[in-house]
């Protein structure tokens, strides 16, 4: 796995824009840090971390043409919104060109861009890497989200899904509607915590 995790560095880096690949390698350290904290594989959240990205390079109009000669399906909302497509077509390329075969890996890379109700542990640490890693620096809340990603990780998704939706909505932009069923499953799960309280 360290040989393979070395080589898609080395392809990664010659296909992805400097700033992306950095992004890329960020994530999946965090990925790692997260995965000790909530005792999940190492190795596969490094995986997943370094490849969630492998479909970025490829301008919205391309990705688009790109599924439809894999005959992968895209619903409306993907083509209403294209931008969360990188993520589809980057599951496709991690199955299909780098050869990875375990589908916890293909799903976390798949749902890193809208997440989803119920998401499993590894996709729930590369859907919150990607938002808190180190070199993020836009959303205002961030100091808050990455400590809280340490402490509990649903709670975290809340937070990153709750204001995510609130940015796209300001600025007018369109919201997927699997982001919207992911917010109001963690929503569910937050109330429930803070009725506990």
């Amino acid at each position: 796995m360290k040989e393979m995790i070395f080589n898609l560095r080395n392809d990664l880096k010659e296909k992805l824009a400097p700033q992306r690949y950095e992004h890329s390698l960020s994530v999946s350290f965090i990925c790692t840090a997260l995965a000790m904290r909530y005792h999940a594989d190492l190795e596969k959240s490094e995986l997943a971390g370094l490849l969630h990205d492998c479909a970025k390079h490829y301008g919205d109009g391309n990705i688009i043409k790109k599924c439809e000669k894999q005959k992968i399906p895209l619903s409306l909302d993907e083509l209403k919104a294209p931008v969360v497509l990188h993520a589809k077509y980057g599951a496709w390329l991690a199955e299909h060109k780098y050869g990875i075969k375990d589908t916890e890996v293909i799903n976390a890379i798949r749902w890193h861009t809208t997440g989803r109700p119920n998401m499993s542990l590894l996709e729930k640490i590369v859907f919150t890497a990607d938002y808190i890693e180190p070199r993020r620096d836009k959303a205002t809340d961030l100091p808050v989200v990455r400590s809280v990603a340490f402490i509990d990780l649903d709670e975290c998704i809340y937070f990153i899904l709750k204001g995510t939706l609130e940015y796209l909505e300001s600025k007018g932009y369109f919201v997927d509607s699997m982001s919207v069923q992911a917010y109001e499953y963690y929503k569910k799960i937050h109330e429930v915590k803070k009725g506990e309280l």
